[in-house]
């Protein structure tokens, strides 16, 4: 992934995503009458414990149809999110890791924009299931990485076909967006431009819901659908504000109330269209919610009046049961039974329980355990402990009353058996000696509403679980890479070989058999195997590796692009496995000769060109005309007769082919762009092979040129990136002068 990006500018998402097969009728999980069960994984936004009819609910709020799921399915009573607030709590459930070992930690604040984002080490439930050939598709609120498509914490890249939604956390808290995102590009919404209120995107959600359930409803599908409600802003169209005249609550609840019977009748649309489909009980239908009940809004919702958190002390964004425990049912109508279980159950269980459903290897690395067998009335064992962690600095006023005015410090706890411990460190600082930290302990056997602190009395507790949440925490946490992998250049000459390497990475606990690679390469290209690609077996932990020379046609055109993808097969008990995806696809760019001789930049022909504001001019500074219009280049009144002329942001990437040794050249702000207006600022920076040569700092058209001499001695891709420094976008013309390689 990281090299498929590193030279060439603009999105190949698209391009990157292969189409999967239909698993066969044979590749049924175990249990599974002719086929492996979809999966509709519904995700609520701060659903707290008691907002359900199904969990308590008395004060007036109506979940007829997720009420119905309960009675008829498994309801878990101590189901437990990975934290308090979103952000860590969705990583957790699609990574099946906890908040001490997790890519994401927390949620993003000013400051501190640290929230993080999944990576290409990191394998979600969507990558797992479709090694099995399932479907894949997320609607609603993915919830952090940028708001940018061709990344690897976008949902495309983490093993979801198909996405509709907000890709990062504060885009999410639009209920009339002007747009979403549809897998890599911007779906706009005319009707909610310039402050529209025309289309509630939650509308949007259930219609892509039902499309995509449509779609898919003769093979294995997995959709993940994350509605926003009932998060603030409290508010829903007038057409679903229900009537709650007869209760004492204020316009923040009753609208906070109406988003809940919203999601209920969303839940319900889902499952009406299972059934009219007739998949409903070849289904899995998991509700759940990523945390508890928020206090938040303008004016704020007051979660206390109809009783959010249930028996349960705190809310959204507390370590204690309220903020952590959450509702969760299953239903699959003729497989999973009625009933409830108190075992203690995080979502981190639920990627190991789709794949055991679906027949899939998970990761040994993971911190989750399947809990297949309790939808189907048997048992699981109880995890040794639960782990979570809090580190946001906001706190409402209840949840900052219920951490005793503690609610802007780190804080984490840690549950063994039926003890909790909570602790809050000084201020922010993970670092600080246990003394330092305020240590409490409840029995949740005898005191679920954790109303008496047993510290003082159980020293030894306090000194064990202090130990164990020292050890659940991880700085880093380094992954076993699994499934597929495609490496080597990203830029290849036309006529001439070149080398990628494919690998299969078994970092599941049990072995493979039947392992092989294979690469697929565009009509024209021709590319063989130097090395084994297939083997009898696959050890747990272990790789098959693959090289592979690859060569272009002679009469590619220069700066044309390629994609290539590696594929992988293997059986895992049985059950056939293939292994796509986007860390399995590369984007070649075809390229002119090196130079042989001394050169300036503006003579040679560049891979590929992307500017801001029209072409990359050659040998001028002027702003307007086309390339290569060639009036001399001026900085600070000094002129060059050779350069580029670019408008950040701008990149442009040449093929030096490891002939050159030294770059040389001036980069500024152009004396036409200063003469409009002094406010310019850019930086200018020099990549080799994705290695950084020289960074100007911020340039602006007061200050000098910054000389350029580096050595390029063994560099094949060259890199001039220009940024606008002062976040203006106007008024940066900026010129490279000079620029020069000598061979």
């Amino acid at each position: 992934m990281a090299n498929r990006r590193q030279f060439l500018a603009g999105s190949a998402a698209a391009l990157a995503l292969a189409t999967l097969p239909r698993t066969p009728a044979s590749a049924a999980a175990p249990g599974a009458a002719g086929r492996a069960p979809n999966i509709v994984l519904v995700l609520a936004d701060d659903l707290g414990y008691g907002e359900l009819g199904s969990y308590g609910q008395s004060t007036g709020i109506r979940t007829p149809r997720i009420d119905a799921l309960a009675a008829q399915g498994l309801r878990f009573t101590q189901a437990y999110a990975a934290a308090p607030v979103c952000a860590p709590s969705r990583c957790s459930l699609i990574t099946g890791l906890h908040g001490g070992h997790a890519a994401v930690r927390q949620n993003p604040f000013p400051g501190d924009e640290g929230q993080g984002g999944l990576g290409d080490g990191d394998t979600t439930f969507a990558e797992v299931l479709r090694s099995r050939g399932y479907r894949t598709g997320c609607i609603g609120k993915w919830g952090f990485g940028p708001d940018l498509p061709d990344q690897p914490s976008h949902p495309n890249a983490r093993g979801f076909e198909e996405f509709y939604g907000y890709i990062n956390h504060g885009h999410a808290h639009d209920y009339y967006p002007d747009h979403l995102w549809h897998n890599g590009e911007k779906s706009p919404i005319p009707e909610n431009a310039n402050g529209g209120r025309k289309t509630f995107a939650i509308d949007l959600f259930e219609r892509r819901a039902l499309d995509f359930i449509d779609a898919h409803a003769d093979e294995p599908f997995l959709l993940f659908l994350a509605p926003t409600l009932p998060h603030f802003p409290n508010e829903v169209p007038a057409k679903d504000m229900g009537d709650f005249d007869n209760t004492t609550w204020g316009t923040p609840e009753k609208a906070h109330a109406s988003q809940v019977a919203r999601l209920d009748r969303l839940v319900g649309s889902v499952v009406d269209r299972l059934r009219e489909r007739g998949v409903d009980q070849d289904t899995l239908v998991l509700f759940t919610s990523d945390n508890g009940p928020h206090e938040e809004g303008s004016p704020k919702v007051d979660p206390d009046k109809y009783d959010a958190n249930g028996p349960l002390r705190g809310y959204k964004r507390n370590l204690y049961e309220g903020g952590l425990r959450i509702p969760m049912i299953a239903w699959r109508p003729g497989t999973v039974g009625a009933g409830t279980t108190d075992r203690p159950t995080p979502q981190l269980d639920l990627l190991p329980t789709f794949a055991e459903l679906a027949g899939a290897p998970v990761p040994g690395d993971i911190d989750g355990k399947s809990v297949a067998g309790l939808l189907t009335g048997g048992t699981t064992a109880a995890h040794p402990h639960l782990y979570w962690t809090r580190n946001d600095p906001y706190s409402g006023a209840k949840s900052n009353a219920a951490d005793g005015g503690r609610g802007a410090r780190l804080a984490e706890a840690v549950r063994r058996g039926d003890l909790k411990a909570v602790r809050f460190a000084p201020a922010r600082d993970r670092s600080a000696p246990d003394g330092q930290w305020a240590f409490q302990l409840y029995d949740l056997a005898r005191d679920p509403g954790e109303k008496t602190d047993l510290a003082a009395a159980r020293p030894a507790d306090v000194s064990e679980l202090t130990a164990l949440m020292r050890a659940s925490w991880a700085t880093t946490y380094d992954r076993t890479p699994h499934g597929v992998r495609l490496s080597g250049t990203t830029l290849a000459v036309p006529g001439r070989p070149f080398t990628l390497t494919t690998s299969l990475t078994n970092a599941s606990t049990s072995a493979w058999t039947s392992p092989g690679l294979r690469l697929v390469v565009p009509s024209g290209w021709r590319s063989r195997a130097t090395t084994v690609s297939t083997g009898a077996s696959l050890a747990a932990g272990g790789s098959l590796r693959v090289a592979w020379e690859v060569t272009p046609p002679s009469d590619a055109p220069v700066g044309a692009t390629a994609v290539l993808r590696a594929q992988a097969t293997a059986t895992y008990g049985g059950n056939p496995l293939t292994f796509t995806g986007d860390r399995a696809v590369t984007t070649v760019a075809t390229l002119p000769e090196a130079p042989t001789a001394d050169a300036y930049l503006s003579d040679l022909t560049w891979v590929s060109a992307v500017n801001a504001w029209g072409p990359v001019e050659r040998d001028t500074s002027n702003g307007k005309q086309a390339a290569g219009d060639g009036t001399p280049i001026s900085l600070r009144g000094t002129v060059y007769t050779k350069g580029l002329g670019v408008h950040a942001r701008s990149d442009v990437l040449f093929h030096l082919g490891g002939r050159a040794k030294r770059l040389t050249a001036f980069v500024g702000i152009d004396d036409f762009s200063a003469r409009q207006s002094g406010v310019g600022g850019v930086r200018a920076r020099v990549l080799g092979d994705g290695r950084p040569l020289f960074d100007s700092g911020t340039l602006t058209a007061t200050g000098a040129a910054k000389k350029i001499d580096v050595d390029v001695t063994g560099v094949y891709a060259l890199r001039l990136l220009v940024e606008d420094a002062n976040g203006n976008g106007a008024f940066d013309h900026t010129s490279w002068a000079d620029a020069k390689i000598t061979v």
